[in-house]
């Protein structure tokens, strides 16, 4: 099947608790989840009883609350291949922990990534928690193609002024 890079667009976001992390993706999530779109969230720590508290206090329809409550929030990080329903034409994916976590996850999914159908359109979610990184952020956005923050999803140098990823730099000097 082959290496499918240019369908699959990654998004980075920057979180500094795990309330900030939950109150930042329940939006995002809720736009998106339907019958088409599969959403897997993978997070190093175990946000279960939060994400279960946060959605008590907001008034989404049972069906959505159902369907967030029925993603992964706790911290089992296996992602292994499966064959998805034709019905899937996107498949989401969240990764939230420190860089580390992060990028082995990223390696795992480039893996599954390969064997997955060429049509099926792919969102990857990196949410690094912001007291595990320094000045690697410019590495970190120069990965992604746009952020994700309380506002929802962003063009990068939106939010970050002057903003140009290292293989932008190198073709405008």
């Amino acid at each position: 099947m082959g290496n499918f890079q240019e369908n699959v667009k990654k998004i980075c976001s920057f979180y500094v608790s795990d309330w900030h992390l939950i109150s930042m993706l329940l939006p995002y999530i809720s736009k998106h989840i339907n019958i088409e779109t599969k959403i897997t969230n993978i997070t190093e720590k175990d946000l279960e009883d939060k994400i279960k508290e946060f959605i008590s206090k907001l008034n989404l329809n049972k069906e959505i609350q159902d369907r967030i409550l029925e993603m992964n929030w706790n911290k089992k990080a296996v992602y292994t291949y499966r064959k998805l329903d034709d019905r899937i034409k996107e498949e989401i994916i969240i990764i939230s922990g420190n860089k580390q976590y992060i990028d082995k996850m990223n390696k795992n999914i480039a893996k599954y990534l390969n064997k997955i159908e060429k049509q099926k359109k792919v969102t990857i979610i990196n949410c690094y928690e912001v007291m595990e990184f320094n000045e690697n952020i410019h590495e970190i956005l120069s990965l992604h193609d746009k952020i994700l923050n309380t506002s929802g999803e962003k063009e990068i140098g939106e939010i970050f002024d002057g903003f140009q990823p290292k293989r932008d730099t190198a073709i405008n000097e």
